[in-house]
């Protein structure tokens, strides 16, 4: 199962952690870690073409994904704001393979 985890300060995302595998098919056949994979990197090079790297710290491994926020911003906010629908929504479709909790 894949987990998503949002912690807030004062309205605002402050960091994001992404980690494990949904399991529903095998690898190279698994679409729900695709589409995951997908929306943390289109909004991973969101940031870098905006220039955003310097409002925040990212990591990018196989299986994990961790975003930090330094400095607010609101570009950086929508964008991650935008993560967290998209991996909500792909929580509706898929239940048994993704999770998605927030703190603060």
């Amino acid at each position: 199962m894949i987990k998503a985890n949002y912690i807030y300060e004062k309205g605002h995302i402050k960091e994001i952690e992404v980690s494990g595998h949904a399991e529903y098919d095998n690898s190279g056949r698994d679409i729900v870690c695709a589409a995951v994979s997908t929306a943390i990197i289109v909004t991973a090079n969101a940031v870098e073409l905006l220039n955003l790297n310097s409002y925040s710290e990212l990591w990018i491994e196989e299986g994990y994904f961790k975003f930090i926020v330094k400095n607010s911003e609101d570009t950086l906010n929508k964008l991650l704001l935008n993560l967290e629908y998209t991996l909500s929504d792909l929580e509706k479709q898929y239940p048994k393979y993704i999770k998605n909790q927030k703190e603060g």
